[in-house]
């Protein structure tokens, strides 16, 4: 059976990733959360370490240049990264590491981990998509704007994922993700010693 392994959910800026993610971690115990370094500004409600590892733009350089990035990316202005070495001692202890990350970080990570398990988290609609990043009123009209054609570019990458989840409520949403989860573990290139 298959035991640890990564899985990439990704998706547009304001489509739920994190609260989604944030509801998987306190159901299941074998899935383990990657927490991303970013060089954007923290928000009032944000912990250091816990929501992301907020570095300067020479720190963030450091580590790439150091290789301590399994992805990274320029979002929106700011440099995101997924640390390497987390991912891969909790994949090798036999859990799920999750990774909350945009598209752009997705295609990077697939291109070195295609074993991975990817999946898109879709919005019911855009308009959807605009009402919950004006909800969180953390960005103003031009930034939501940039969010909001950045989301239509990458809708167009959606046929590089194993599978499409839309966002409509979350409980029915991790519902959809632990039965992915479940199918992944049971397929029959994931399953090692069976004797008959």
């Amino acid at each position: 059976m298959r035991d640890g392994f990564l899985l990439v959910l990704s998706g547009p800026s304001g489509v739920g990733k994190g609260t989604v993610c944030e509801a998987l971690l306190n159901k299941r115990d074998d899935i383990k959360y990657s927490v991303s370094s970013t060089t954007r500004k923290k928000r009032p409600h944000e912990i250091d370490g816990e929501n992301y590892h907020f570095l300067s733009i020479d720190e963030f350089s450091q580590k790439i240049e150091e290789g301590d990035f399994i992805e990274y990316a320029k979002v929106h202005g700011n440099y995101y990264g997924t640390p390497k070495s987390y991912v891969l001692d909790k994949i090798s202890e036999g859990d799920i590491v999750i990774l909350e990350i945009d598209v752009q970080g997705a295609l990077q990570v697939k291109e070195n981990y295609p074993e991975a398990v990817y999946i898109f988290l879709l919005p019911p609609d855009l308009q959807e998509l605009r009402n919950r990043i004006e909800k969180r009123a953390t960005e103003d009209e031009e930034t939501i704007n940039l969010r909001m054609n950045n989301a239509k570019d990458e809708l167009s990458f959606i046929d590089k994922y194993d599978y499409a989840v839309i966002n409509s409520e979350v409980d029915s949403t991790v519902k959809s993700i632990e039965s992915i989860i479940e199918a992944e573990k049971l397929k029959v290139t994931n399953i090692q010693g069976v004797e008959l």
